[in-house]
């Protein structure tokens, strides 16, 4: 046995020798060495003769072994010139199999793979030449090279240090130049803001006392007749504080008649602006009346678009605007008067009632006397009574449907009594609309009118700067989109009582007093605005007072109790109001359960 195994190892070598002088005595253009390695594959059972004595030979049957196993990757290195792998040689003995333990096992070098592609360079040796017998090398391009100045470590390291702190000088100076230049820059950009800031408030202001001047000058609304009273009020109370001061006896009672006619005077000068700008205001109010009536449907889809419809009942309302513009006209010529006049007398003839009878009566009447040359000036009682006719012609449901869901007063009369109130001031039945109910009231008092004829007469109070405040209030309210229900209880009368009794008129914070630039916002902006969440600034104090996000950080200690000792006061008035009562307890059980999660500790452990 030992025998035939070292035969066969002989014989296994000196095949190899043979296979490999086949393979260098081929030829490289008819078999090419790849093409023979890649299509050559050894059977698993080969016949090879052996040499056994100088004239013997035998054929030995040797079986081919194939691994059963991936060889693992033990590395290796490639040739950067010819791009050819060698791989390092590893054993090709099978390993030894550990016994099946019935587990799987894991191993770290199974687990994990370490790669490493690390290009290196072999060292080539090389050998320089010289002069010597029989061979000459010129020196023209060599150099003379002579050792200089030998440094010590010591003073390589005081040379580094040195340069270093050059660079480090550079750098600082240029560093510090562009620190210099950005906070130049910032300060330049700060500076300019703060102008425009403060042109934009001097803009503003201006504008605001001009509007006020143009209000006092041409009053048009409610508020400007306000600002108007309040003014002569306070006109009034200068001109009694001089005349105690200066005057006394007769010369003062003197004076007091004197300046009680000046106030009758201009009362009556302020009631003919009244009467100017009402008529002005009822022609506007007539107009977007039959406006509104006149508007097609409108509906949003769910894509955002506006759709828009018209119903015969929008179209009718639209032909009747169309006809009562064009005779409110004036100055027109008289043939386009007469077809407007003949397009009323059409439309009001569809419906026969002695209104449309009167209507077209009165434009007979007109027709004729235009056609006698008569004179403008003396038709005017008679167009003004056909443009009343003809408003309340359309103002009729039966002739224009469309106004019938606008009217104030519904059709039918049975839908009035549950919405009607008594003022028992001018002793008239009003609908609840008309009746301001303060937040702290518990009946219904006067009507609008009264309120208004009683301020004008006595106090003559202008409420225009807290209307202001509550309408921006109630803006910045709707933006937080929490579903706030508190503001919009609070009436402009429960508002001047908290910034005039509990604020005092003034920034809780510069102490401004200016009512115009001053608006409530939340005192925490996480819960809902209400008369104990709230806070009186200017609007770059609130803008700035929003932006915050821990206030006892922000705020001391002693403004904080200031303006939760306002808060209590606000919380004692409207205790008192039932409406409010039950926001109080809900806002009252939230802060006792704040204060009591950030008092108790939470326990972490369980108890045995």
């Amino acid at each position: 046995m030992t025998e035939d195994n070292e035969t066969s190892r002989r014989t296994r070598a000196n095949f190899e020798d043979t296979i490999r002088s086949v393979k260098l005595y081929l030829h490289e253009e008819h078999f090419p060495v790849k093409a023979v390695q890649q299509d050559y594959r050894m059977p698993d059972v080969i016949t090879v003769r052996v040499q056994t004595d100088s004239d013997s030979f035998q054929d030995v049957v040797v079986t081919i072994e194939r691994p059963t196993y991936h060889k693992p990757f033990l590395g290796g290195f490639k040739n950067q010139i010819t791009g050819v792998e060698f791989h390092n040689a590893g054993s090709q003995t099978i390993p030894k199999k550990r016994p099946d333990k019935g587990i799987q096992l894991f191993c770290r070098e199974t687990q994990t793979v370490f790669e490493k592609n690390k290009a290196q360079q072999t060292r080539n040796t090389t050998s320089t030449q010289m002069t010597k017998i029989g061979l000459y090398v010129s020196n023209m391009t060599d150099k003379l090279i002579s050792p200089g100045k030998y440094l010590t470590a010591e003073e390589y390291h005081k040379r580094r240090l040195e340069a270093v702190i050059v660079l480090q000088k550079y750098f600082r100076r240029w560093h510090a130049i562009n620190v210099v230049q950005n906070l130049r820059e910032e300060k330049r950009l700060r500076l300019a803001w703060e102008a425009q800031a403060e042109l934009w408030r001097k803009k503003e202001k201006e504008e605001k006392l001009r509007r006020e001047h143009e209000r006092r000058l041409n009053p048009k609304t409610k508020d400007d007749f306000e600002l108007l009273y309040n003014a002569l009020e306070l006109w009034r109370q200068e001109e009694t504080e001089r005349i105690d001061r200066t005057l006394t006896g007769a010369e003062r009672k003197a004076a007091f008649c004197g300046l009680l006619e000046q106030e009758a005077q201009l009362i009556a000068s302020i009631g003919r602006h009244k009467l100017n700008a009402d008529e002005e205001n009822q022609q506007k109010a007539i107009l977007h009346f039959l406006a509104k009536c006149a508007q097609p449907k409108r509906w949003k889809a769910y894509d955002g678009k506006v759709t828009e419809m018209d119903t015969q009942y929008t179209l009718r309302a639209r032909e009747l605007l169309e006809i009562y513009c064009s005779i409110s006209m004036n100055d027109i010529p008289k043939d386009e008067r007469l077809d407007v006049l003949l397009t009323l007398r059409r439309t009001v003839k569809e419906h026969e009632c002695k209104l449309t009878q009167e209507i077209v009566e009165l434009i007979d009447r007109e027709v004729d006397l235009t056609s006698r040359e008569v004179k403008e000036c003396n038709l005017e009682g008679l167009r003004k009574r056909i443009c009343t006719l003809f408003l309340q012609y359309i103002k009729t449901p039966k002739f224009n449907p469309e106004v019938a869901r606008i009217l104030k007063v519904p059709p039918d009369p049975l839908k009035l009594y549950k919405n009607v109130n008594f003022c028992h001031s001018c002793e008239n039945y009003l609908p609840s609309s008309e009746f301001p109910v303060p937040a702290n009231s518990r009946t219904i008092g006067r009507c609008r009118l009264c309120c208004k004829l009683d301020n004008e007469a006595r106090r003559r109070e202008a409420f225009l700067k807290y209307k202001l405040i509550l309408e921006n209030l109630r803006k910045s309210e709707a933006d937080y989109q929490d579903d706030a229900k508190i503001v919009f209880l609070v009436q402009h009368q429960d508002l001047q009582y908290m910034i005039e009794n509990i604020w005092g008129s003034q920034s809780a914070l510069s102490a401004c007093s200016d009512l115009y630039d001053l608006v409530m916002v939340r005192w925490d902006k996480q819960h809902e605005w209400s008369p104990w969440n709230t806070i009186l600034l200017t609007k770059d104090e609130a803008d700035a007072h929003l932006k915050l996000c821990n206030l006892e950080k922000a705020y001391e200690a002693a403004f904080i109790h200031r303006i939760k000792r306002k808060h209590i006061r606000a919380k004692n008035y409207f205790a008192q109001i039932p409406a409010m009562a039950s926001f109080l307890h809900r806002s009252d059980n939230q802060t006792n359960a704040n204060e009591f999660l950030i008092a108790t500790p939470i326990p972490t452990g369980t108890k045995t």
